[in-house]
């Protein structure tokens, strides 16, 4: 096929694997990158910025091994939850690791993408940017993606009768940088999702009292789970995954079970009227602890203010609010491409074969959306396996990619799996469940985890795979681009579990504990009943 030129926009956690799986398959990369450093959200920046940004206090939401790239297994020494300095250093890391920092041009910014007066006959794109020093210029490409991440827009909701008003100040979770202003105040924070109860608990511990508002509750759940190990390293796991074998009502009854006996969701004032799998999860260990201690206080909707008065929708009154933190989501738009009209987005609601190629360029699908997915685990391994399937594709002629009927079918399947399974919420838009997506793009370019011929060839490998964490090494055993390092990465995640936090010599057969620890788990919830 030839050398391919090919523009990544963003050098964020999505932009550099997908230059990093370019230059596997010897493209030649022209990253883009607006600001003066990589890192995207992970780079915390203390200003006021139109760029996505994280607190100064984030912590990952997922344990560093469910996090890391498939080639690049985290250090050691690393938390398993890593503060966001670890976890941009960890980028940046993978970044000079792989030689990617020479195919990143910094300031770079890109004004506009749009298909080639070629198009039709080459697939090619004209990338539109401007230069450091103002100086605006075109450049024509063999394949987009663009990674410009989903945390950049912040969404305010229709404003609550007398909010334009309000005596306090009310800023949007994107504006929130530190606690810093917020001692001995009166807090008010709208919404309960994870950044939500992030600034809560950290404005619990300065402020005068903080009110933590939700329409609807949330189910909690911890991140340290048995034996005070990572829920993803023990939860995400194929053997784990067997709980899909049960009917669906019976597993929302079992796991609100277990997440009830840690923490009474009705007595904190936190049980939904929906299951636990009808929404996107809430993560956190130190919640609870403030609602015990009253530092934190439930509330519900916000009926309206007036003055400095907050009053709520079940008639309690709190008579001097000094700020409002609406943490209330985020909005994400492609007008970078054709203007918006070749990607439309409506409430945060898009057509994407895969969440990555717009069914409109089916006849080249050489531009796709990198990142634009949420979870119930890791974005990182999921961008890079997406990145891995487009550039497969790319270099196989569009020959991965199923035909257009075809992908509009799985994107008409996946909205109505989308819309039976989960609340109706602009949050809910673009979930997906880590290993069955995961294996989706997999099955596209024959990376599959190969855990039954492996059982035979390298039982003690093969029973890792099984019973042990999904990591995307696990994807690196088969496919294109097979990576050596995979089996040692694999058979060693216990290892640097462990030694995040403590420098003592495991007990011998350390790994059975973990293995025994899940299948307890299992046990647990399957008796539960």
């Amino acid at each position: 096929m030839g050398t391919k030129r090919v523009a990544v926009i963003g050098a964020g956690a999505s932009g550099l694997p997908s230059i990093r799986h370019g230059l596997l398959y010897g493209a030649d990369v022209t990253c883009f990158e607006a600001s003066d450093d990589i890192g995207g959200l992970w780079r915390y920046k203390s200003h006021e910025t139109k760029e996505s940004s994280v607190m100064k206090t984030t912590v990952i939401n997922t344990s560093k091994e469910m996090t890391a790239y498939s080639d690049f297994p985290p250090q050691e020494n690393l938390a398993n939850f890593m503060h966001n300095n670890e976890m941009l250093n960890y980028l940046k890391a993978y970044a000079e690791h792989h030689g990617l920092m020479k195919h990143i041009k910094l300031r770079h910014r890109v004004l506009n993408i749009e298909r080639s007066k070629n198009y039709e006959n080459d697939g090619t794109w004209k990338v539109t940017y401007q230069n450091p020093e103002g100086k605006t210029l075109e450049d024509v490409f063999d394949g987009v993606l663009v990674c410009s991440g989903h945390h950049a827009i912040p969404h305010w909701p229709t404003p609550f009768p007398g909010q334009k008003e309000f005596k306090g100040r009310i800023v949007h979770s994107h504006s929130y940088k530190d606690h810093k202003g917020y001692e001995d105040k009166v807090v008010v924070v709208v919404g309960i999702g994870n950044s939500g109860i992030d600034v809560a608990v950290e404005q619990s511990r300065i402020a005068k009292q903080v009110y933590l508002v939700t329409r609807r509750g949330t189910w909690l759940i911890p991140k340290l789970e048995t034996r005070g190990l990572p829920f993803d390293v023990i939860m995400n796991t194929r053997f784990f995954s067997l709980y899909k074998l049960f009917p669906q009502s019976l597993l929302n009854s079992l796991v609100e079970y277990r997440i009830n006996q840690r923490v009474d969701h009705d007595l904190y004032g936190l049980k939904p009227s929906h299951r636990v799998f009808s929404a996107h999860p809430s993560l956190n260990d130190e919640l609870p602890n403030r609602i015990a201690n009253g530092t934190v206080r439930i509330k519900p909707n916000i009926k309206k203010f007036d003055g400095y008065s907050v009053h709520f929708e079940d008639g309690t009154v709190v008579p001097h609010v000094d700020e409002v933190v609406m943490s209330t989501g985020f909005s994400f738009e492609f007008d970078l491409i054709e203007k918006g009209n070749l990607v439309p987005v409506s409430e945060n609601e898009v057509d994407l074969f895969k969440y990555m190629f717009p069914v409109a360029t089916s006849d080249h699908n050489s531009l796709c959306i990198i990142g634009l997915i949420q979870p119930f685990g890791s974005i990182m391994p999921v961008s890079e396996q997406q990145a891995r399937v487009f550039f497969a594709n790319l270099y196989s002629g569009n020959n991965i990619i199923p035909k257009k009927s075809q992908m509009s079918e799985d994107v008409t399947n996946k909205k109505e799996a989308m819309a039976q399974q989960f609340v109706k919420s602009r949050r809910h838009t673009i979930q997906v469940d880590y290993i069955p997506y995961m294996d989706e793009l997999a099955e596209l370019i024959g990376c599959q985890v190969p855990i039954l011929r492996t059982l035979f060839t390298d039982p003690i490998l093969g029973l890792r795979l099984f019973f042990g964490p999904n990591a995307g090494y696990c994807y690196r055993l088969a496919g294109p681009f097979t990576w050596n390092g995979a089996r040692n990465a694999i058979l060693t995640i216990d290892q640097r579990v462990r030694k995040a936090t403590t420098t003592k010599p495991p007990p011998p057969n350390y790994t059975i504990p973990l293995l025994i620890s899940t299948l307890i788990l299992f046990v647990v919830i399957f008796f539960a009943m």
